[in-house]
């Protein structure tokens, strides 16, 4: 039983999993995001419309668009519905402009 329990892991036994950091998640979301106004915008979508579409707050989608917000899975899953967007679609385009923006990071950084 665990309860109340901390269980500390040094971060190369992570590593030897190649787990990847928080960060990685943090920029395919913020590059889903993009994507999903970038597709609101290709649609010539109005902030007000996919509020309508999606029952998410025009505010909220405004927050979220500027990156003041981090939005759970389901506030994901109503945009990209309100937009009409493929969201799998989305998802896997994030991770792979993540992966090409991470292989050049790594690129100049080694190019000392």
């Amino acid at each position: 039983m665990l309860d109340n329990c901390t269980v500390r892991v040094k971060l190369p036994f992570l590593q030897s999993f190649h787990v990847p950091s928080i960060g990685h998640y943090e920029a395919i979301r913020k590059e889903i995001i993009r994507l999903l106004r970038e597709e609101r915008e290709r649609q010539l979508l109005s902030k007000y419309a996919i509020a309508q579409r999606s029952g998410v707050s025009e505010s909220m989608v405004g927050l979220l668009e500027r990156g003041l917000r981090n939005p759970s899975l389901e506030l994901i899953l109503r945009l990209a519905d309100g937009i009409g967007a493929d969201l799998p679609k989305l998802i896997k385009q994030a991770q792979a402009t993540v992966q090409s923006n991470r292989g050049k990071t790594v690129s100049k950084t080694h190019s000392h």
